[in-house]
């Protein structure tokens, strides 16, 4: 199906996500066999628009949609059928039918793992989230957040500077800015290779009713989830719950007992998400579970290589024990800097490689 017709199906009344979900499931003939399934109201609309467009309120939709992709190179529409589509959605029980897109797409090239937190972190929470999501980024994974306040704008900014990806999945339209104090970290994003996605159009405020539903996306998109401070009633523990049940894996921060925004992570550690101290326990984790689920993911999916890396592979016989910088490597191998990353972070799974003082250095055996 092509991009105008996903957000024809988008735009159909009486259907939310889930309910398309379902029906794509059954893998339908476009336009006869959706209108087959569909319910009396949607059919109804969807027949006048593929008879009569002119006639239809859905054409004015669909023209200035159409227009804001053209408009930009790095404007894009995300459909099931777009070969960058994050393949990992469709393991939701009611992924977006599409996702309204902007920035650099290679950021979905890579792994990722989501960093949550509230909006009024302690100085120790964020300076966690600095560290985490710099470690992670150099890595080789995409830290995704939800561009708000807090621990989300921190993990956005530490990975970019960390010259990792990071993805930010906002609440609100494309094309706005929310909260209005991060203009600057939304043209940092754009400008240094991240990527921005709402499955709302442009022009759409931020509502409250939206970051819930925003929040399956951004662990729908990950590996997993890292809750750095959140008090005993917040949106991150709704994303903690969310990724439990899209099979994700939890990790949070040890904190204390008198600290009111650690109070949510130790009802998580109670109910068995991962205490965590370094990237290095994360790391372990994803070994643990994350390569064979991922090792069968359809294509177009951001996936970590579960084979073992043959001897003439060219980023392991360019290491030594001695540190080799990324850049470095990266000239030699003639291989992109996100081909790289990717690349050493299934080495460092493996067990074949390791981060050091001064660049990348292969391990025995």
């Amino acid at each position: 199906m092509t991009a105008k017709e996903w957000l024809v199906l988008s735009r159909l009344p009486g259907l939310g996500a889930r309910r398309i979900a379902s029906l794509k499931a059954r893998q339908p003939e476009w336009p006869d066999g959706w209108l087959a399934l569909l319910p009396g109201p949607a059919r109804d609309a969807l027949r006048l628009w593929l008879e009569h467009p002119s006639r239809s309120p859905l054409q004015a939709e669909i023209e200035r949609a159409l227009d804001w992709a053209s408009r930009d190179a790095a404007h894009h529409l995300l459909t099931p059928s777009h070969p960058a589509w994050p393949a990992l959605l469709d393991e939701l029980p009611d992924p977006p039918p599409l996702l309204w897109a902007q920035g650099s797409l290679e950021a979905l090239d890579v792994p990722g793992l989501a960093i949550v937190g509230t909006r009024r972190p302690t100085r120790e929470g964020l300076g966690n989230t600095a560290r985490f999501a710099g470690d992670l980024a150099r890595a080789g994974l995409a830290v995704i957040s939800g561009m708000a306040l807090g621990v989300d704008g921190q993990a956005h900014h530490a990975a970019l500077e960390a010259g990792g990806a990071s993805i930010g999945v906002l609440g609100c339209g494309i094309d706005m800015v929310y909260p209005a104090r991060h203009t600057g970290l939304y043209r940092q994003m754009l400008e240094r290779g991240g990527l921005l996605v709402s499955e709302h159009a442009p022009g759409v405020r931020a509502n409250s009713a939206f970051f819930p539903r925003r929040n399956r996306i951004i662990t729908g998109l990950s590996l997993g989830v890292l809750v750095v401070e959140a008090a005993e009633k917040s949106g991150s523990l709704i994303s903690a719950r969310l990724a439990m049940e899209q099979n994700r894996d939890v990790f949070t921060l040890p904190g204390s007992i008198n600290n009111p925004q650690a109070r949510g992570c130790l009802t998580l550690l109670r109910q068995g998400a991962a205490l965590v101290t370094s990237v290095d326990d994360i790391l372990a984790e994803l070994t643990h579970w994350s390569l064979p689920a991922l090792a069968t993911s359809p294509p177009g999916g951001a996936a970590v290589s579960q084979a073992k890396s043959a001897p003439e592979d060219p980023l392991l016989a360019l290491l030594s024990d001695a540190p080799t910088p990324l850049d470095l490597l990266i000239d030699l191998s003639g291989q992109g800097f996100g081909h790289c990353q990717q690349r050493l972070l299934e080495l460092e799974l493996e067990g074949r490689v390791t981060q050091a003082p001064g660049g990348w250095v292969r391990l025995p055996g």
